[in-house]
């Protein structure tokens, strides 16, 4: 039996609790398959890593993420870590991990569970059955683009300059990955831009429109502007199969997206590179949409499932285990018809901690693979 190598990065804040909480989970599919079919190493990043070694992410940890099959990643910053120099903040390990593993395809699902329609800010009707696939570019746009600065002017004013860039194999790529996807679903796609108003997306959409009649034009292709997407999100969620869109918009649509299901805390994610032709294997990174919440780090409250979703993405992309992924999502989903909750999916006063829910996931875990 082949042994995933899997690298723990839990950060800051409430990453160490879910961290903890992963590791159960990954422990019990280990156990399931007689021990060695995962093994972890764990290293400190974001503002534990700061603390430690004076940098985001250290040059060991990036050369266990190369080696590893898979990163699982908690959440990093804070407030202790606000005032510490700009390229050694909690952040940048997250973007070095991103820029050099060549994580360029962000997949960020909002599924909206029918135990918690109800917790959603919208009516149950908009969000009941939700299941909708947020394509993002993650390793280029304004987050990465030169120059990125400010500069004194002569007048005593400060200039501020982010820089929006993206070129043909960028926008064609990140495209194939959203229409690939879309086969597996409900054959639609969303590009979102604002060629309106940016060269950036002139381009994005002119690059989307080749690839779709050239490679793919069974499935379904729609324009939307950024801003239009982000109010039919809240409008009408149901109308999207697959959104894909920059590294900048997708940011921001994710989180609209992940209100949708009713916390940030229940949304996983996929940061995936290219595929090895020699190995037939792709660098990939796991990790919760959520922060590191600070205001209720180390309280024991925080919602694993993000983090334990994330493990289930991890199952399905990385290590090609299917049927796996589907028990543990089916376990998620049976452990909230019990009615378990956290207290930012509408716990209130008889909300279950970190450690609860992880054990109403396990036990679920236990039922369906009877």
């Amino acid at each position: 039996m082949a042994t995933h190598k899997i690298l723990l990065l839990p950060g800051d804040g409430i990453g160490t609790e879910i961290a903890a909480a992963a590791r159960r989970v990954i422990g019990w599919f280990d156990q399931r398959a007689g021990g060695g079919a995962f093994s972890i190493e764990e290293d400190v990043v974001g503002g534990a890593a700061y603390d430690a070694h004076g940098v985001a992410i250290t040059d060991a940890a990036m050369a266990l993420a190369q080696a590893s099959d898979a990163v699982l990643f908690g959440a990093v910053g804070g407030p202790k870590w606000a005032d510490v120099p700009y390229e050694v903040r909690p952040e940048a390990g997250l973007l070095r991990l991103r820029k050099d593993l060549g994580l360029f395809a962000n997949l960020r699902p909002a599924i909206c569970y029918p135990a918690l329609a109800d917790a959603s800010s919208l009516k149950r009707e908009l969000v009941e059955g939700l299941d909708i696939l947020i394509v993002r570019e993650l390793t280029g746009g304004v987050y990465f683009g030169e120059p990125k600065e400010i500069t004194e002017l002569a007048n005593g004013q400060k200039r501020a300059v982010d820089t929006q860039v993206y070129e043909t194999y960028e926008i064609e790529r990140i495209a194939r990955v959203a229409f690939d996807l879309a086969r597996t679903r409900s054959n639609k796609v969303s590009s979102s831009e604002k060629h309106n108003v940016m060269k950036s997306g002139v381009l994005w959409k002119e690059v989307v429109t080749a690839v779709h009649a050239r490679e793919y034009a069974d499935v379904s292709l729609e324009h939307i502007l950024a801003d239009n997407c982000g109010m039919q999100l809240v409008r009408r969620p149901k109308q999207f199969d697959v959104i894909v869109c920059d590294n900048l918009f997708g940011d921001m649509l994710s989180d609209v997206a992940a209100m949708l299901t009713g916390s940030l805390g229940m949304l996983p994610s996929a940061a995936l590179g290219a595929v090895d032709e020699a190995t037939g294997r792709r660098k990939a990174m796991y990790e919760p949409v959520h922060g590191s919440a600070p205001d209720i780090a180390g309280t024991g409250a925080a919602n694993p499932i993000a983090m334990i979703a994330s493990f289930a993405m991890a199952l399905r992309y990385s290590f090609g285990l299917v049927e796996e992924a589907v028990l543990l999502d089916n376990a998620i989903a049976a452990a909230l018809d019990t009615g378990v909750r956290t207290r930012d999916i509408g716990g209130g006063d008889k909300s279950v901690g970190t450690q609860v829910m992880t054990d109403a996931i396990l036990a679920a875990l236990d039922r369906l693979s009877v």
